[in-house]
């Protein structure tokens, strides 16, 4: 009775929406979980209890959207600078926090003579080695020696960056909120899977600890199975002709 008093808690006085009340109840299943491993309870409270996420569609940018971002002259410089920085993590696939801290030691000459970002995931402390494509390069060298303290870029508070977005959605005629974390979907989905990376290739740079998170974030476009999909039917000349054959008996 207590864990469904607490979930209505957490759905109603908490405001909390489905998912994020269903994963505060994973992590409260999980200290229940020690609590009874280390003898402190006996039996399992949430036996009976299910604990569901629901599927959530999580937006991204297509590349005309991408463009219309790209190509928009803005009035103010802060604007500039918040589609700047945004555009750059559609293409390095960095969150917010990893941005913030980038420096000049993230950007190093790798194996192949190429330059790479390789920082660590705040949230995970993992490893992230990302290849510098050009044009968040073109954009980390705009800003080269502007700024001070040695930041790379000029970056504000994640909720300021995030209303200046829905500001830069609104000028380009995208009718969509656009989040900065929306940068991560936008890679795994337009920057990436839908230009034939292999999806292995995009979770190790976004350095995802289960394939499965990455197959949230990326989706397979109507434009992604057309491209995969042309020139298949050449595949099976041979098929066709016996299927001809035999309709012609």
């Amino acid at each position: 009775m207590f864990i469904t008093d607490f979930e209505v808690y957490l759905l109603t006085t908490g405001g909390c929406s489905h998912n994020t009340t269903a994963k505060f109840m994973q992590f409260f299943k999980r200290i229940i979980l020690i609590a009874r491993n280390n003898g402190m309870i006996t039996t399992d409270p949430f036996a009976s209890y299910k604990i569901q996420l629901k599927k959530v569609d999580r937006g991204y940018l297509t590349e005309d959207e991408i463009n219309k971002i790209l190509k928009k002259k803005f009035s103010t410089q802060r604007l500039e600078q918040v589609r700047d920085i945004f555009i750059f993590s559609c293409f390095c696939g960095l969150a917010y926090i990893d941005v913030k801290n980038l420096t000049a030691d993230n950007i190093r000459t790798s194996f192949d003579g190429n330059l790479w970002i390789m920082t660590k995931r705040q949230k995970t402390n993992t490893t992230v080695n990302v290849p510098l494509m050009k044009i968040p390069q073109m954009i980390l060298d705009k800003y080269n020696g502007k700024l001070a303290n040695g930041a790379l870029l000029p970056i504000l508070s994640n909720q300021k960056m995030n209303a200046y977005l829905k500001e830069i959605a609104d000028l380009c005629g995208i009718d969509m909120n656009i989040t900065f974390h929306m940068a991560r979907h936008t890679i795994a989905t337009t920057t990436t899977l839908a230009k034939g990376v292999l999806i292995e290739t995009v979770s190790k740079m976004l350095e995802h600890t289960n394939i499965e998170t990455t197959q949230i974030y990326a989706r397979i476009t109507n434009s992604k199975i057309s491209q995969d999909m042309q020139g298949l039917s050449d595949k099976f000349i041979r098929s066709e002709k016996l299927f001809v054959e035999h309709q012609n008996r």
